[in-house]
């Protein structure tokens, strides 16, 4: 039991932190001047950061099955899918593709998290996030796509596709 204590309390423990950094770096929501979003759209996009905060080791998140797809995008970044997450479902906790940026020392940063769903499994544009803000793009003709800059600020909103502060290198 007290395990399950310890465990629920080290997740308290990361929101907290993760709000705490969010807040104090970018503004009162934790996405600086993210304007125009619908509360809930915000609830999700917090609760995405809290669930994918643990890949900001970018070990876990080759162990939990994100691979390379070899996919660099200028104002993007690196691109590493989890298989197992590419469905016909959005679920703002479990993205299919995240998104690093390599920093001069040579370690990967994340930096936004990239939702993907298959046209063929979906013909019509998800429906993702609570609100009329988040804008899906078709990638190669396959798959339905959505960046959500929560790791990194993005001065062109949090789902636009492109961050112009990242740099690649």
């Amino acid at each position: 039991m007290t395990g399950c204590k310890k465990e629920s309390s080290d997740v308290v423990g990361v929101e907290e932190e993760v709000q705490s950094k969010s807040n104090s770096q970018n503004g009162s929501n934790g996405f600086g001047n993210y304007t125009g979003l619908d509360p809930q759209t915000v609830s999700e996009l917090q609760q995405a950061k809290i669930a994918t905060a643990k890949y900001n080791d970018f070990d876990q998140a080759i162990a939990d099955g994100y691979v390379d797809i070899n996919v660099i995008v200028p104002e993007m970044g690196y691109h590493f899918l989890k298989m197992d997450n590419l469905n016909a479902t959005f679920e703002y906790d479990k993205p299919e593709i995240l998104v690093y940026n390599k920093e001069e020392n040579g370690r990967m940063k994340l930096v936004a998290l990239e939702y993907a769903v298959p046209i063929s499994l979906s013909p019509n544009a998800p429906s993702g996030f609570t609100g009329d803000n988040d804008h899906w793009s078709v990638y190669q003709g396959v798959l339905w796509t959505l960046h959500a800059w929560v790791w990194e600020y993005n001065p062109e909103g949090v789902f636009n596709a492109t961050n112009p502060l990242v740099d690649v290198h």
